[in-house]
């Protein structure tokens, strides 16, 4: 029976039922070529002018698999602490659907590539939760399906439907955990910490670009509910292609949600796929979820089993870079920070790029300020992410050179970043077209206290009388006078001199 019920509030769901999680991620790999062909894989392009008769699927067509994608597997392996298999083979997926042009999928079943490891994964107040991995898979992507004519861009309403073959075939891990139990409230964030910690793993091991917004990193996000002191699961939903950190978080929140008001309320959950919708943070429903049994897999006849040598994995695992937990516990100690700014700098994802900018030769102190105050303020107010804003860290570390060399003020360093972001050249341009140094002759700063001390006798009488405090006023004159050019300290010291104070 399915009913339709409210939402539950969601300190009554915790109340009343456990939540059980299980993450399945898709990372696109960043090879050149796809999975079983020489096709390129570049984002972005025409659609269906990368394909060939085997990412097509076309008869007499034989796959030869990409041993980029291989190593890049194991690697991914070996950072997620499994065990890598002596040997494996490919299988095929069968099922239908419009962008899969073969009717299987070229994937991996019960013999996984990587499999039995664990991610330490660190919330927002520093609790480690340490989320368990079942497999880490090799698999190819499906091309992509466009719905025209709706309000949404779904098949429901739509006129008619594209598709675009450019995506099949390219070369995809398939990350995908234990079940995640015991996380109670705190479920929803494990659920998106989880996920940015696996992309940060991701990247540093530069085998993915990690965009979500682009569809190279994807979450399925499995949610069911067990009422209190149950012994047995709850029937579970899958959030399919869950393609943010926030949105990760908002939709296993929902599900929880939405599934505790039907069981309240008597009805039953269908193990079904949900799509999520960003504008009102809910799921909806797709299809009825199949069983492993409904996908009739076989063992692929026409490619040959892998069995990575010992010593090769022994090779790739001296590849792995430093991890990115062990690069922060690094980083805080070189650069003195608390464990609340370390974890300012990696929620607002500004830690690559501070870290950068302190290579491109800036203090770390005055690195980080900039990333994390006024450039996150613009990044935000342009609606994209940090590390997407035009602006390098060299550019930035210049900035901050040209402010501890004298020739810009903090205020005239903000007005430089503003320039390179609309694009205006590098910042030594920027200053020079926008006029920009401070003005260090003490000619022109004299001449304009001069000025506002007659502009101001009552001002100046008080700080000849020894009250030095009433200078702000002259000082925030000649500011104003020189566009805020001046060294306000300097502008002070030269107050004090003429009023002899």
């Amino acid at each position: 029976m399915t009913v339709t019920a409210e939402l539950m509030d969601y300190d009554e769901v915790l109340d009343r039922f456990d939540p059980v999680l299980g993450l399945e991620v898709h990372v696109e790999l960043s090879t050149n070529t796809k999975m079983f062909c020489g096709c390129p894989t570049g984002f972005g392009a025409e659609p269906n002018t990368q394909v060939c008769p085997t990412c097509l699927g076309l008869p007499g067509s034989l796959p030869v698999v990409n041993g980029a994608a291989v190593e890049s597997a194991i690697r991914i392996g070996l950072a997620l602490n499994c065990e890598i298999a002596q040997w494996c083979r490919f299988a095929r997926k069968n099922y239908f659907y419009p962008d899969m042009p073969k009717n299987f999928q070229t994937s991996q079943y019960d013999e996984p590539i990587a499999f039995n490891g664990w991610l330490d994964v660190t919330l927002d107040d520093g609790e480690i939760v340490r989320v368990e991995i079942e497999r880490a898979h090799m698999e190819e992507d499906t091309g992509k399906s466009l719905h025209v004519g709706g309000a949404t861009g779904r098949i429901h309403g739509a006129e008619h439907s594209l598709l675009d073959y450019n995506r099949a075939g390219v070369p995809l891990i398939e990350i995908v955990t234990k079940t995640i139990e015991g996380t109670g409230a705190r479920a929803p964030e494990v659920a998106r910490a989880y996920v940015a910690t696996l992309r940060d793993l991701l990247k540093a091991l530069d085998v993915s670009d990690v965009r979500m917004d682009q569809g190279s990193l994807r979450c399925d996000a499995n949610v069911s509910l067990m009422p209190k002191g149950a012994a047995e699961f709850g029937t579970r939903t899958e959030t399919k292609n869950v393609n943010s950190l926030r949105s990760v978080e908002r939709a296993v929140r929902h599900e929880m949600t939405r599934q505790a008001g039907i069981l309240v309320g008597g009805g039953t959950i269908l193990q079904e796929t949900r799509h999520f919708e960003e504008a009102t943070g809910t799921t909806r429903a797709g299809r009825r979820k199949e069983t492993s049994e409904d996908y009739r897999y076989f063992p692929e006849p026409d490619l040959v089993p892998i069995a990575p040598s010992r010593e090769w994995v022994a090779e790739l695992s001296q590849t792995l870079p430093e991890m990115p937990a062990q690069r922060r516990k690094r980083i805080q100690a070189e650069w003195s920070l608390t464990d609340l700014e370390l974890r300012d700098l990696v929620n607002a994802g500004a830690i690559d790029l501070v870290a950068a900018t302190v290579d491109a030769g800036a203090p770390p102190a005055e690195a980080r300020s900039w990333w994390v105050s006024y450039l996150s303020q613009s990044a935000n107010s342009r609606g994209v992410e940090l590390g997407d804003l035009p602006i390098t860290p060299a550019q930035v570390a210049k900035v901050i050179a040209l402010v501890a060399d004298g020739t810009l003020t903090n205020k005239l360093a903000r007005e430089v970043v503003d320039g390179v972001l609309a694009g205006e050249g590098e910042p030594e341009q920027v200053v020079d077209q926008r006029g920009l140094k401070v003005v260090s002759d003490d000619s022109a700063l004299y001449a304009a206290v001069d000025e506002a001390l007659a502009a101001q006798p009552d001002v100046a009488d008080k700080i000849r009388d020894g009250k030095v405090a009433a200078a702000g006023a002259i000082v925030g004159a000649v500011m104003k006078a020189t566009k805020g050019q001046a060294d306000a300290k300097r502008v002070r010291e030269l107050v004090l001199e003429r009023c002899g104070a």
